[in-house]
């Protein structure tokens, strides 16, 4: 067997509120799966029963007075569940991991939208997870009156969906920063159609298959 099909990888998609990651998402599990992949699919906050548990409270619209810094903890009590039961278990197994939404949406979001210094998302990264970061991310970069258009068409708006618009434009640009200095991030402009944004994402991930492949040898 290729050595590149039995090395665990963690895939990361990130954007906010009507980017369509959950639509990618699909598309890159059937992707790796016709490559003889084992996939796991997962999601932030969530993942386990306790992430769950939280997520439901995150995005539960009648807490409207959560304040940013126990938001940015419960999101880390979540993430840190989620990677010791779930993500690292499946990679230490050979599977590749597919994730909507990891530690990029907590500087983007808690980060940019809330206002908390990112020195003090750092010390939660470092403290809860240990710095793991995915090994190739997407990020869905969509104008946030077209996202909050698409994400209402969806059904009754979360917690997060009912902020105004200069939260989400702050959470934008949150994003398309940290992809600035993040060589894994790679942007990708989801004002196009479904199959163009597909196709550019497993244009990314086909690169780095081969990389990896190559890497291996």
């Amino acid at each position: 067997m290729d050595q590149k099909t039995t090395v665990g990888q963690f895939v990361t998609l990130e954007g906010a509120e009507g980017a369509g990651k959950s639509s990618l998402l699909v598309a890159i599990e059937d992707w790796l799966n016709d490559k003889g992949l084992v996939v796991t699919t997962t999601r932030e906050p969530g993942g386990t029963a306790l992430g769950e548990g939280l997520r439901g409270l995150l995005l539960d619209p009648d807490l409207s007075n959560v304040t940013p810094i126990a938001e940015l903890a419960m999101m880390f009590a979540a993430r840190a569940q989620h990677v010791s039961e779930v993500i690292k278990p499946a990679l230490a197994r050979g599977e590749w991991v597919v994730c909507d939404r990891f530690t990029d949406s907590s500087y983007a979001y808690q980060g940019s939208g809330r206002g908390i210094d990112a020195s003090v998302i750092a010390a939660f990264e470092r403290l809860m997870i240990q710095r793991f970061q995915p090994d190739i991310t997407f990020l869905l970069d969509v104008p946030v009156d077209l996202g909050l258009k698409r994400a209402g068409e969806v059904g009754t708006p979360d917690r997060f969906e009912r902020e105004q618009k200069d939260f989400f434009e702050r959470v934008r640009a949150g994003f398309l920063d940290r992809a600035q200095t993040a060589p894994r991030i790679h942007v990708i402009d989801a004002t196009n159609a479904l199959s163009e944004v597909t196709g550019l994402a497993l244009g990314h991930l086909d690169r780095f298959w081969q990389d990896l492949g190559q890497s291996n040898r």
